[in-house]
């Protein structure tokens, strides 16, 4: 049985990565809440398909919004740095991302789409999981859905921004009205 993850403490993670200026690094939950951010964590399930590059570039895009959102975006697959680069390097008229703002990080060994309920065991590969954990590491906020099926980049910013309300926000919320 699945255990309740959000409200929770969120599983701590140290990943490698392709950092912004295309070198790699390493990406943790630990230095974004240390610099007092919070993390938008998305799973997709690999590089160079097709539903993936469309939400990978919208929210590459759309990245300053969640800057000035004190919010850190991390892609995740189990696809290696290597092919994370070689996708980057691929312009996006040709199946590719291109430049991206934020990096993309390898969890190769599956510990991570483990942690977080994504992985599907049999294919390796990871469910749509998109994760919001506070500067305290604290889940939020977690949607698990198909890999047919894209995230919608503006619900993605809204309800970041209905979580730092610290209030009560009603159905239908949108950023600039009233919570109860």
């Amino acid at each position: 049985m699945a255990e309740r993850m959000v409200g929770k403490q969120a599983p701590r993670f140290e990943m490698d990565a392709v950092m912004p200026n295309k070198e790699f690094g390493k990406v943790s939950l630990e230095g974004n809440m240390k610099n007092d951010k919070w993390t938008v964590l998305f799973f997709y399930p690999m590089d160079f398909t097709f539903v993936c590059p469309t939400e990978i570039t919208a929210m590459s895009d759309r990245y300053d919004e969640f800057e000035d959102l004190d919010a850190e975006i991390i892609g995740v697959s189990t696809d290696t740095i290597h092919t994370h680069l070689a996708w980057i390097n691929t312009d996006r008229n040709a199946n590719g991302i291109g430049e991206l703002k934020y990096p993309l990080a390898a969890d190769t060994n599956h510990f991570v789409s483990r942690e977080y309920g994504v992985l599907i065991e049999e294919e390796g590969v990871a469910l749509r999981g998109l994760y919001i954990i506070n500067p305290e590491g604290e889940l939020q906020y977690q949607a698990v859905f198909h890999n047919n099926i894209g995230r919608d980049v503006e619900e993605t910013l809204r309800v970041l921004q209905a979580l730092q309300t610290g209030g009560l926000c009603p159905a239908n919320w949108k950023p600039g009205q009233k919570t109860l």
